[in-house]
């Protein structure tokens, strides 16, 4: 039987460098360019992982009889366990040197981005020379050369890397590897005692509160009880898109055509959304986080930068610098109108190259402008315009209906906002990242269905696959995991929560109030101010 080839970390520096899409898995090199525009979860979140061991990712997001179809884009193996390089669309950029080298290829890369950080930072402590080489406010966001209104947030984000790198454990190859090992072990155990298997029965408690919230909306809305129909139509709303990221992760049936048509059928012809859209963000967290000029969650975001999931540069500006300061007080009413933000982000993506895709799923974005067409002229025309007799009404009804979604908005921000956001380097492994950037919010049972499983976002995020209405269950086990390999997992109620995200919001304001006092002094009088 043909041995595959093994290759070296030059070897795998010199494809990159030349354009090819590397990703490491289970111990093979897996060339990927013809995959990039097939890829159902987009371009992106491929490329974020290029040079990368990317097993665990692939595991946990990707059926058994897909992860086999990628033995056909072997081109090699490795040797001993993989220590990963910084993306190119991370500002991993790679200086080739054919020295010493007989065969000619490039040896070992030097990363570029990391010795134009080290300009920022000095210091004694190899371990955080190492993790400043990606300093980017999140893996869809590089830092970019300021322009001249731009803060000096240097020091606010060193501490920052410091204090998460204080209180989690070592980045140091055994002891990440020894968290990957339980980790892997945590997930064949769930696998093994059938975590994965959809509770049907629980989706048939849901299709039918569901349809009592619409029919009592039908009711309140031919009673002329508008603003009542309005209620009910956003609660409606609340309830129905979480069953559209269950089927966005392929957690009810495992099955990508079925899970995507209930996606579509759920987020695009029910509420107007693009699935796709929300598939692709939510591949990439860090949009997520990256709201300047109306909120910043990290002194990371003080300062501009840009993000290569947008592929747009967030300058700090006057806005920016007027917003932030309000920002604890402006969080509850933007949330309450977030949802008109979501139709934006819902065409800007269809219509935009991002959406397109090849091979067996190229029928995904058709589909999707098809049925947001028919949720708009459903809901735009025949409910605002033609049954709802006067202007004033169609403005309370469209205005009431969308704020009544705001839980769900605070719901997502909750469990990441009040997090980490920094960026400890390529070293870190992924359940670690997973736990120290989202938080988990305690609730009881009977209220689990307020909540839509979204209570559960770290465990959510260590398996996404895994169906919402069995992650109480396998909360225990995350919470021994963590236990045994050292990893802070963080719960809070509701209400704390809230406050943890406004304290959150109101600290990082305070630190833009003294950073920018503190430059002003400076300008004035050549001194700090600080004593």
């Amino acid at each position: 039987m043909h041995q595959p080839k093994i290759l070296t970390r030059a070897d795998v520096a010199a494809l990159i460098a030349a354009g090819d899409t590397i990703v490491i898995n289970e111990g093979f090199v897996l060339r990927l360019n013809g995959w990039l525009d097939h890829h159902p979860g987009g371009r992106l979140v491929i490329q974020h992982m290029v040079g990368r061991d990317a097993t665990d990712e692939i595991s946990i997001y990707h059926s058994s009889k897909l992860i086999r179809t990628m033995n056909h884009y072997r081109i090699g193996r490795i040797e001993g366990n993989w220590v990963n390089f910084t993306p190119p669309i991370r500002g991993g950029l790679f200086a080739q040197s054919t020295k010493d080298c007989p065969t000619g290829i490039p040896q070992d890369p030097i990363s570029i981005h990391a010795e134009q950080l080290s300009q920022f930072f000095s210091t004694t402590t190899p371990t955080l020379e190492l993790e400043l080489q990606d300093d980017s406010p999140g893996s869809g966001a590089d830092a970019v050369p300021d322009p001249p209104r731009s803060i000096d947030n240097t020091e606010l984000v060193k501490q920052a890397l410091e204090d998460d790198l204080s209180q989690y454990p070592s980045l140091d190859a055994v002891t990440q590897q020894a968290i990957v090992e339980k980790y892997r072990d945590l997930h064949q155990k769930i696998k093994n005692e059938g975590y994965y298997d959809c509770q049907y029965r629980e989706y048939a408690k849901e299709m039918g509160r569901y349809l009592c919230i619409f029919t009592a909306f039908l009711i309140a809305l031919r009673s002329g009880w508008f603003i009542t129909s309005a209620a009910l139509l956003g609660l409606f709303w609340h309830q129905i898109m979480f069953t559209a990221h269950d089927a966005g992760h392929q957690g009810i049936t495992h099955n990508f055509v079925v899970d995507t048509l209930i996606g579509m059928f759920v987020a695009d012809f029910c509420c107007g959304l693009s699935i796709g859209w929300w598939k692709s963000s939510h591949n990439e967290h860090d949009p997520d986080l990256q709201n300047t000029p109306l909120f910043a969650t990290s002194p990371s975001y003080l300062a501009s930068f840009h993000s290569s999931y947008y592929n747009f540069t967030f300058l700090w500006d006057k806005a920016a610098e007027f917003a932030i300061p309000y920002q604890r007080f402006t969080y509850y009413p933007i949330m309450g109108i977030a949802r008109f933000n979501l139709y934006i982000l819902s065409w800007c993506h269809l219509l935009s190259r991002r959406s397109t895709t090849l091979g067996s799923s190229k029928w995904t974005r058709p589909t999707e402008i098809c049925f947001m067409s028919i949720y708009w002229f459903l809901f735009g025309y025949c409910l605002v315009w033609r049954s709802i007799p006067t202007w004033t009404l169609r403005i309370m009804f469209v205005l009431v209906s969308h704020i009544i979604t705001m839980p769900l908005h605070v719901q997502i921000t909750l469990s990441h906002w009040a997090m980490s956001t920094s960026e400890l380097g390529e070293s870190e492994s992924f359940p670690q990242h997973q736990l120290r950037t989202t938080m988990d919010v305690e609730c009881p049972p009977w209220l689990d269905f307020i909540h839509g499983g979204l209570q559960f976002q770290a465990v959510h995020h260590l398996f996404p696959c895994v169906p919402r209405h069995n992650l109480r269950r396998l909360q225990q086990l995350v919470i021994g995991f963590c236990d045994e390999t050292g990893i802070k997992y963080k719960r809070l109620g509701f209400v704390a929560g809230n406050k943890d995200v406004l304290g959150k919001l109101g600290e990082v304001a305070a630190q833009l109030e003294l950073m920018v006092k503190c430059q002003k002094h400076m300008a004035e009088t050549g001194e700090s101010g600080l004593h």
